[in-house]
């Protein structure tokens, strides 16, 4: 009987989706003997194939990597859920090679007994079978910590400890706000316990957004250190209060399969043909000195980074989503309808014929791929929102004759799908293979439109130290920037650079060259 030969896994590692999740390795005879999570699947686990990972591994890895002969991965929709999720199939497979969660230390709970006359916030590690009420488990131990912290602050809520408040608890204000619990009964203090515990259900949406609110009236004051620690607190507040899976046997997502997603979309959203080509749109606002908007595609279930397009908003004053949205919707498909007439100039008489169906015609006739890709509407549009965002969308490309352009609305809070005509929006099942793409969809767009704005705040707070040199004023600062691109270039250029650009002269020059080489 010959011996089976080991199967060369490095083809299948490029089938691995660049995703977060978890890996199983199995032995030869398929049983499970690592499990390990991944930011990113496809780089983790091709890691573990490359020639140079066994020549530095130590001998524990040396032997686990001896003995894999396949592997499966399996995606999640964050890193939270990775975590609770290797947990979760180690303690069901007890693989040999994992030395970590053994027991439920890496987890917590937050415990609230309401029997109390004082009940507290704590942490637990184990959910026992008493009174209390439990919330979690939390992957992010730091978040969950700065949330309890949040909670004490907001409402008023007793957290850590044991037992009766102290007499500091009691009578100080500025350990508990908003008022000190001696001036209140132990009934008045439930009540602030019943919203504290709805907030960790998730029930934020009002409080986030006036944490938001706050945030983007300090990055309009240029206080970026204090927006910084109220993004971070949204950050840890959102980590905490976000819906998170619970995985149970049987409830083991797959992995991605893109064709299979782009098919179910189109049956959930009953559309009249696969959504071969999808184009998401997403406002960034954190404040209105750089509001910008991103506009990602999809292909065939997958990303085609070569379509993406990122925008500053022009004619919207102050932070207005509604009307941004209109503006990006507008300029991308009059901008495809004007390169559709130059290339194809039978394309410009709409008079008797849908500009989307006269686009069709001409791309089904031209057989060059180039000129196609060039003039391709979408076969679905996504917008980032709810139904204001939607509407403003219809109406845009209602005006631009695209009135039979299939469009949704997806709102982020409960990822609700709203559908122009429909009163009602739709909701998706959890483990949905549609929902799933268009939450890829929709977070791509928000990356990508974050990405962005985050350059144009960086590239502000470099261009702001002009605003601090004696006699550049806001004109000549624009002078100097249009003329040298940025001010890292226009510190390296030299005082006849300088004063060679108009409205500037030669003394002003020499000022600003000095101001840049000692600041």
């Amino acid at each position: 009987m010959t011996k089976k030969e080991k199967p060369d896994l490095t083809k299948k590692v490029h089938e691995v989706p660049h995703k977060p999740g978890v890996y199983l390795m199995r032995d030869r005879f398929n049983r499970v003997i690592y499990v390990g999570k991944a930011r990113d699947l496809r780089k983790r686990v091709g890691s573990y194939f490359m020639p140079s990972k066994m020549a530095v591994a130590d001998l524990k890895t040396r032997a686990m990597l001896d003995a894999v002969w396949d592997f499966e991965t399996h995606t999640v929709q964050s890193e939270a859920e990775s975590i609770l999720l290797e947990g979760k199939l180690i303690k069901e497979y007890r693989p040999r090679y994992n030395v970590s969660f053994r027991d439920d230390k890496r987890f917590l709970l937050v415990k609230v007994d309401q029997t109390e006359e004082w009940p507290r916030f704590r942490l637990a590690r184990f959910k026992k079978e008493d009174n209390a009420r439990y919330f979690g488990p939390y992957a992010h131990a730091g978040a969950l910590r700065q949330t309890l912290n949040f909670m004490r602050k907001k409402f008023g809520v007793l957290t850590f400890g044991r037992g009766s408040p102290t007499e500091r608890e009691l009578k100080s204000s500025t350990y508990q706000v908003p008022m000190k619990l001696s001036e209140i009964t132990p009934e008045i203090y439930r009540e602030r316990v019943a919203q504290a515990c709805e907030f960790l259900e998730g029930h934020s949406r009002e409080m986030m957004a006036e944490l938001e609110k706050q945030m983007r009236a300090q990055a309009e004051k240029l206080d970026f250190e204090k927006a910084a620690e109220l993004r971070n607190m949204l950050d840890d507040l959102r980590r905490t209060t976000r819906p998170t899976r619970r995985f149970t046997r049987g409830s083991l997502p797959t992995t991605i399969d893109p064709e299979a997603d782009v098919r179910a979309l189109a049956d959930a959203l009953q559309l009249p043909k696969i959504p071969r080509v999808m184009e998401c749109f997403d406002i960034s606002n954190i404040s209105t000195t750089h509001v910008v908007a991103s506009m990602v595609c999809f292909r065939d279930g997958v990303p085609d980074k070569n379509c993406y397009r990122r925008y500053r908003i022009r004619t919207v004053e102050g932070q207005d989503d509604f009307a941004s949205m209109a503006e990006v919707v507008r300029r991308r498909y009059s901008r495809i309808l004007l390169e559709a007439r130059d290339v194809n100039p039978d394309v410009a008489e709409f008079s008797q014929e849908n500009p989307a169906e006269a686009l069709e015609r001409q791309s089904t006739i031209n057989s060059q791929p180039s000129t196609v890709n060039l003039v391709r509407l979408p076969d679905l549009i996504i917008v980032d929102g709810g139904k204001g965002q939607l509407s403003s969308a219809c109406k845009e490309l209602q005006r631009l004759g695209l009135h039979d352009l299939p469009i949704i609305g997806l709102a982020k809070e409960d990822e609700e799908i709203y559908r122009p005509g429909r009163a009602l929006p739709l909701q998706l099942p959890d483990d949905s293979g549609a929902l799933r793409l268009l939450q890829r969809i929709r977070d791509e767009a928000h990356r990508f439109a974050n990405a962005y704005h985050q350059l144009l705040m960086k590239k502000r707070v470099g261009e702001s130290i002009l605003d601090d040199c004696p006699g550049v004023s806001q004109h000549r600062k624009n002078l100097l920037l249009r003329k040298f691109g940025s001010v890292k270039r226009l510190r390296r250029a030299s005082v006849e650079e300088i004063a060679a650009t108009d409205g500037i002269g030669t003394k002003l020059a020499a000022d600003v060259h000095r101001f840049l080489q000692t600041h």
